[in-house]
């Protein structure tokens, strides 16, 4: 039996959907297919075990799983969920008719929890452009999906959800933001705040004019004088982001995972803070 799930890889900060077919037949074998790297390749191991876990099993059978557009390389453990659920359905352990309208994301643990994934912004985009109606995740990654307005987002813990959602049509909660009202509500809220420092008055109103005239400045002092203290709170005088800069912010973390759980949206302007041996190249 033949079955297509619908997965997304990310490349730079834009993502493209993965159409993964899976096909079980008479025989011996599992063959994966499509250009996958080691850790696509072990989510077999993963797979098997959170099935076994979760009172299914891994079929016996000959199974191959293609991995499409087969040019691009699909990296990292997030398609776990996605490829599961297509053993699952085309093995006929669990009736998925309407699977193809969701798009599907998950690292998969050997008790079928979920782990988070990264990309979920960009993901989200494009399975909204697409026409998916879903999108499902690992619940820690739904407040950031959820940005996306249109698009259903429901974010799981555990392998069960998903299964009893396509195959008892058992209802989850999908998670609903308000994009605006997220955005603003963090916005006069920065993590680290200027008001909060007392005292170095000079250098305060040097940073003060370097925010205002949009200049650069340098801090020199010996270590514990403050410079990272003061340069960690600076972006809390910069003019706020606008909506448009605070999703392209998000994107951006998105990808690398350092979206915070409890923050969908970043409204805040980021701060790095690279080592000082950093090359020239890396920070341009």
């Amino acid at each position: 039996m033949l079955i297509k799930v619908y997965g997304s890889a990310v490349f730079g900060v834009e993502a493209t959907t993965i159409t993964i077919e899976v096909n079980v037949a008479t025989g011996i074998g599992y063959h994966l297919v499509g250009l996958p790297d080691n850790a696509v390749r072990e989510s077999s191991f993963r797979i098997a075990a959170a099935l076994q876990n979760n009172g299914y099993k891994f079929p016996g059978k000959k199974i191959i799983v293609n991995m499409a557009p087969a040019d691009l390389r699909k990296e990292g453990s997030a398609y776990d969920l996605s490829l599961s659920l297509g053993i699952l359905a085309a093995s006929g352990q669990i009736k998925a008719e309407n699977i193809s309208e969701y798009l599907i994301m998950g690292e998969l643990s050997l008790d079928g929890s979920l782990q988070p994934i990264k990309g979920a912004l960009p993901i989200a985009i494009k399975a909204k452009e697409e026409g998916f109606k879903g999108f499902i995740l690992p619940k820690q990654n739904a407040k950031e999906a959820a940005i996306v307005s249109g698009l259903e987002v429901y974010g799981v813990e555990n392998i069960t959800e998903v299964i009893n959602f396509f195959d008892k049509d058992e209802a989850i909660e999908p998670t609903i933001i308000n994009t605006r009202e997220e955005f603003y509500k963090n916005l006069d809220h920065p993590e680290h705040d200027f008001a909060d420092v007392k005292g170095q008055e000079s250098i305060k109103r040097c940073m003060e004019i370097a925010a205002a005239g949009g200049h650069n400045i340098i801090l020199i002092g010996p270590p514990g004088a403050g410079k990272t203290m003061l340069a960690k709170r600076l972006p809390s005088i910069l003019p706020p982001m606008t909506l448009h800069e605070a999703l392209e912010t998000t994107k951006i973390h998105s990808v690398v995972g350092r979206v915070k759980e409890q923050v969908g949206l970043m409204s805040q302007r980021p701060f790095r803070s690279p080592h000082h041996t950093i090359s020239d190249v890396i920070v341009l």
